[in-house]
């Protein structure tokens, strides 16, 4: 196999939006009053935390995907995840010596395109691998902005439609400082885009981590414009009472937002959130935070902190909100069919996205998954649960986790050894000096806290706290 273990480079992977075809079809197709969520571009990973050896599976719009390093095409590809032998998935196969994707059951092997390029069990003066029916679906799929997106509706669509990328960003794309995180939610993308264009939950939900409850206030906002492509709204005082400036908001159906903010003390800020629906009641969410600071020694900070450590604090503002949204949905959905506004009671301006955000779903009726379920409400442990939602997917977490399991297992074997030469020495030199007696009962009383620190650190990247900071009791002075 000519791939290597090592992440590719793939700053000249070919622009697939560059073909013979202009850019000309609006993304959620023709019909200018549906949005069908199939013909738009979504994010699907991080291309920093893809393995170019083994293939990676992911589920898009309830469609099983398989993401893998072509070595020939120099270009990571998307098939559908079955095999059209047998439908066994593909992501549980491998890339060969040849470097063809190659099936787990009978070893039906496929190039770049789809191509069948081999069957095993087919004789020699046969030609089973030519026809059209034994191809594997291949599906567009683009590196743009350090994400790996697809397109899953008709394939000839895809080089018309735009990318939805962060505009500021294209322009400027050395001037920023980027944060990036991800997380697989329980709960819909609809739900995951409401809750991060209500600027209004800030300061309760998030108390203590990103928010201060003496921020609320009341907020006037103007809609700039709506389409079937989104909206724009304008918050003139914008956050914290109006010190840090006007905040915009922007919305590019079907799955992207973003909050723009500049201030004299932080610079420009963005907040930009891309929403994959992964299958009724699940999201993949991207969170990209780019910074442009006033000041160099943020951006510094920024640059030198190690992401899993990031990481780890993001997923602890996630979690503020996960267990209430999580069952939020299932008590719309007792509502159902309610409309909207009739269900909640939305009497201020500060539900003025919210409104305009169910507005264009109701408008173009763009649900991803209409007149499905929700699955079954899932305990606390499995929606604060850190390791399948994330850690497991993130290559810096993934490798941070294992480094500290084996430091911690090499803390143990350092103590071991310190306390096993106490007698040992008894016996052989009769008695202890002072220093040494220090140095063998210090050091593994040092390792077993550094032990004991690190599993609370390899916890986090494990499970969430149940208790938000929000909730926690309030300090009061004993009577």
């Amino acid at each position: 196999m000519t791939a290597t273990p090592t992440q590719p480079d793939v700053s000249t992977q070919p622009d697939m939006l560059r073909p013979q075809l202009p850019q000309g079809l609006p993304a959620g197709g023709p019909d200018p009053q549906r949005f069908d969520v199939a013909e738009a571009w979504y994010p699907v990973a991080y291309v920093e935390d893809l393995d170019p050896v083994l293939p990676t599976r992911f589920t898009l719009l309830d469609q099983g995907l398989v993401i893998w390093w072509d070595p020939k095409g120099n270009i990571w590809r998307v098939f559908e995840d079955k095999c059209p032998h047998r439908l066994a998935p593909l992501s549980e196969g491998r890339v060969n010596e040849a470097g063809l994707l190659e099936c787990p059951y009978h070893g039906w092997a496929f190039s770049g395109e789809g191509t069948c390029e081999q069957i095993p069990q087919q004789a020699a003066d046969t030609e089973a691998h030519r026809s059209s029916r034994a191809c594997a679906v291949a599906l567009p799929a683009i590196v743009k902005q350090g994400l790996l997106f697809v397109y899953p509706g008709k394939a000839e669509n895809a080089p018309q439609v735009a990318v939805p990328i962060i505009g500021p960003v294209e322009e400027d794309p050395d001037g920023w400082v980027m944060l990036n995180t991800f997380r697989d939610l329980p709960y819909d993308a609809i739900t995951l885009l409401e809750n991060v264009l209500d600027a209004s939950h800030i300061p309760y939900t998030h108390h203590k981590t990103v928010g201060n409850r003496d921020n609320a206030a009341p907020m006037v906002t103007e809609m700039v414009d709506f389409s079937k492509q989104g909206f724009r709204v304008r918050w003139p005082e914008g956050p914290r009472k109006g010190k840090l400036g006007t905040q915009h908001t922007v919305f590019v159906a079907p799955g992207l937002m973003y909050q723009d903010l500049t201030s004299k003390q932080f610079g420009r800020t963005l907040t930009v959130v891309y929403a994959t629906p992964i299958r009724k009641g699940e999201c993949r969410l991207f969170a990209r935070f780019p910074f442009k600071f006033s000041a160099k020694l943020p951006g510094l900070f920024i640059q030198i902190t190690p992401r899993w450590f990031s990481h780890i604090g993001n997923n602890g503002v996630l979690e503020d909100d996960q267990i209430f949204l999580h069952l939020q949905e299932r008590e719309l959905e007792k509502a159902d069919p309610k409309p909207y506004a009739q269900a909640c009671y939305l009497p201020t301006q500060a539900d003025r996205y919210v409104i305009a955000y169910r507005k264009w779903l109701s408008d173009f009726q763009a649900y991803p998954f209409p007149g499905q379920p929700l699955p079954p409400a899932l305990p606390t442990t499995a929606l604060l649960d850190r390791y399948q939602s994330h850690t497991q997917h993130c290559r810096s977490c993934r490798v941070a986790l294992r480094r500290i399991q084996t430091l911690r297992t090499g803390l143990l074997i350092v103590s071991a050894v310190a306390w096993s030469l106490i007698p040992l020495t008894l016996t052989l030199a009769g008695s202890l000096s002072p220093l040494g007696g220090t140095l063998l009962t210090g050091v593994p009383l040092i390792a077993g806290s550094l032990w004991l620190w690190l599993g609370r650190l390899e916890r986090q990247f494990s499970e969430g706290r149940a208790l938000p900071p929000r909730n926690r009791p309030i300090k009061t002075q004993k009577p």
